[in-house]
């Protein structure tokens, strides 16, 4: 840029400056010369505080990406993409949040790809060559993070849902078989707006433990928060339909008032929040605990199911549709009232089942 260029384009400038100040407005002034106000103060700033040198022009050069944030930030982010590489640039900003480290989920990616860990391989290739030189122990989350590592991931469908208590999710998933214990059954109840769950373990899968979660959890939960369930959404299994009069579970809906609603015939994905969440307990649950402590018995093994909803109720950040970074609890108390003020419009005779 020649010398004569400079001179015009500091000459507009101080011009700028000077025609606010003999108006006293710094809008009618830049509305006079074409610029913004933004523009105005940051030349004012600049010849506050290097005089006519501040307004020249300077040439643009590449950002030094690397200064852009403190290096202890930087560092912790990338801590945490070594710790949890199973985690997404989302659930590790809404982490971090908790830890005081405010980044958003922008941030974290722009450090992923400053360091080649924008993607779960690479962050699992990070973690395999640190282990290799550092030789520490891997954590159950890294553990699991690598056996998962080549699976498949499933799609599964959208669900309408309007507020908590709108539509309830339950299904059945079989834990295992337990030495000492025999086989367990995990009776599983998720709000898919807010996305609270409860589990409750059984020896067996019926209509009678079906309706037991509801009556002793569920129902209780909502009465609590003043809140209505309207309707449950569960696949077409011998625990959950059959004849009406002579069927434990389709008797307590009735009773409480519950629309049933069945999932599509061969089709469980449209149960996907239930399938979804069951990916997550076994992952971050069941194969930590098995691992770690040997059960003797089903109620010790409930203490601890117990202790991890908690967290995941309580804690654990969640990313899905409605959460959007809270926690399932956080998401509920917030949007509970939403139930109260839309009741006024629902019409039960409208819920209809999703096969027909």
């Amino acid at each position: 840029m020649n010398l004569h260029t400079q001179e015009k384009i500091i000459k507009n400038k101080l011009g700028l400056l000077n025609l606010a100040h003999e108006l006293g407005s710094v809008s009618r002034a830049c509305k006079v010369f074409g610029y913004s106000r933004d523009s105005f103060y940051r030349f004012k700033k600049l010849y506050d505080e290097q005089g006519e040198d501040g307004l020249q022009e300077v040439s643009r050069k590449k950002p030094n990406y690397k200064n852009r944030i403190a290096k202890e930030i930087e560092d912790a982010v990338l801590d945490f993409a070594i710790e949890f590489p199973a985690h997404g640039q989302l659930r590790a900003s809404n982490e971090l949040k908790k830890k005081g480290i405010f980044l958003s989920p922008g941030g974290v990616r722009s450090i992923w790809l400053r360091h080649n860990l924008q993607t779960m391989k690479l962050r699992l290739k990070a973690l395999e060559e640190k282990s290799a030189q550092e030789n520490f122990i891997l954590t159950e989350a890294q553990v699991q993070a690598l056996e998962n590592a080549k699976e498949e991931k499933i799609a599964h469908g959208q669900i309408e849902t309007l507020f908590p208590g709108y539509l309830g999710s339950q299904d059945t998933y079989f834990v295992g078989t337990v030495k000492g214990i025999g086989k367990i059954y995990q009776q599983t109840y998720i709000d898919t707006y807010a996305k609270v769950a409860f589990c409750k373990l059984y020896d067996r899968k019926n209509a009678l433990v079906a309706a037991d979660l509801l009556n002793d959890k569920v129902v209780p939960f909502y009465d609590t928060h003043d809140v209505k369930l309207l309707r449950m959404l569960t696949d077409r299994g011998t625990e959950y339909k059959g004849q009406r009069e002579h069927h434990e579970y389709e008797l307590y809906l009735t009773i409480e008032e519950i629309d049933h609603t069945f999932t599509k015939a061969k089709s469980p994905q449209t149960n996907g929040i239930c399938e979804r969440f069951h990916k997550t307990i076994q992952q971050e649950f069941y194969n930590v605990a098995f691992r770690t402590k040997i059960y003797k018995t089903m109620e010790e093994l409930q203490n601890d199911l117990d202790k991890w909803l908690q967290h995941y109720n309580f804690e654990r950040t969640h990313q899905g549709r409605n959460c959007e970074g809270m926690t399932p609890m956080e998401c509920f108390e917030k949007s509970k009232h939403l139930a109260k003020v839309k009741m006024i419009g629902y019409n039960p005779t409208e819920s209809q089942d999703t096969a027909s």
